[in-house]
């Protein structure tokens, strides 16, 4: 994969939108010193370039009733992949998992999932994690405070 060559107004403009995304064009232009055109050319740029994926409202789960928040490592007893592959297309599937990662280790997959509280999360394993294709041992540990959000990446160079 082809690194981009970003310059530092394109580190600004992403910067500033990982800030706030909801930034109107002629503020964020205001914010990375350019006039409204070009910045918004830069900024259809880096989405068609794949660098900006999304714009996302972070939202607080708690919030909205769910108290549990939990990383669900899994190992699988079938790692081809057709068997990776319908294991993945099946935890997309479940709204309350926030994150699916396939990960190298003792384990294949780290989910991250939230329920209401701990008797819902474990309904919600029982009958939704390990009913997952080809689940072989599942170890879940609790999120007991959280530190640091998943927040803004760091703009390389």
């Amino acid at each position: 994969m082809n690194m981009p060559q970003l310059d530092r107004v394109d580190r600004r403009i992403l910067e500033e939108l990982q800030g706030n995304a909801r930034l109107s064009s002629a503020d964020l232009a205001e914010r990375v010193s350019l006039s409204t055109s070009p910045c918004w050319r830069r900024v259809k740029r880096l989405e068609e370039e794949g660098i900006i994926r999304a714009y996302q409202a972070r939202v607080d789960p708690a919030r909205l009733g769910y108290q549990v928040t939990a990383f669900v490592h899994i190992s699988l007893d079938k790692k081809d992949t057709r068997h990776l592959q319908a294991f993945e297309r099946a935890a997309q599937a479940i709204p309350q998992v926030l994150s699916c990662h396939r990960i190298s280790g003792r384990y294949d997959y780290q989910l991250m999932a939230v329920a209401e509280d701990l008797q819902a999360y474990g309904v919600f394993a029982e009958t939704r994690i390990n009913g997952l294709p080809s689940v072989k041992e599942v170890y879940t540990s609790f999120v007991m405070r959280e530190v640091k959000a998943p927040g803004t990446v760091p703009m390389p160079g």
